[in-house]
């Protein structure tokens, strides 16, 4: 499964239509409505706004007025075959006069939405666990050690130190491994970038 690193922007003209593909990262589902309706406004004459999104535990696609499954099913498709997530891909229409035909427009939508991830570098994520994690301050190096590519999302300094972190499962082992200076308070399995070598 992966994420992609940045939002990005493509055109393509496809027989006097213009084609203008948004791709973003998203996080919740909310978000998608906020995006879908600044896009609105910022293409305001635009003749469809065809779109496919897919988060963790949900997924969905539109036509918008293109004749049915020639939009948002080839959006779709392509990103389930490139195993994306928490993306919603937007592919804005100005028609140009020249009727496409369903097998036309399908291969416009997906060649738009394809060119547009070329742009765009994947970041694969892994399974993981979101830990909070309570140490002594004489542990701190060794932890920060072990966490130096890891997500910490919060620290808390008080008469011992408490960290919020996203870590790969390898280095929850290594946690694990020395539970005698770090206490694990709470944990939730969650995904989680990979780790470079």
């Amino acid at each position: 499964m992966y994420i992609i690193n940045k939002n990005c922007k493509n055109e393509l003209i496809i027989k006097n239509s213009k084609f203008i593909t948004l791709i973003f990262k998203i996080e919740t589902k909310e978000e998608i409505k906020i995006l879908l309706e600044k896009v609105k406004r910022s293409y305001p004459k635009a003749n469809h706004y065809c779109y496919a999104y897919i988060t963790f535990d949900y997924k969905k696609s539109s036509d918008d007025g293109e004749p049915g499954g020639t939009a948002g099913t080839p959006i779709l498709n392509i990103l389930e075959k490139e195993q994306l997530t928490n993306i919603l891909a937007i592919v804005i229409r100005y028609f140009g006069g020249i009727k496409l035909g369903a097998g036309g427009l399908t291969r416009a939508y997906s060649k738009s939405i394809t060119k547009t991830l070329e742009l765009i570098n994947k970041i694969e994520l892994v399974k993981g666990v979101q830990l909070e994690i309570e140490f002594d301050y004489a542990n701190q190096k060794e932890i920060e050690h072990i966490l130096k590519n890891s997500t910490i999302i919060e620290k808390i300094f008080l008469d011992k130190i408490t960290y919020k972190v996203l870590v790969t499962n390898q280095v929850y082992q290594k946690l694990k491994e020395i539970i005698n200076h770090c206490n694990i308070i709470k944990e939730d399995i969650k995904w989680v970038q990979k780790m470079s070598k």
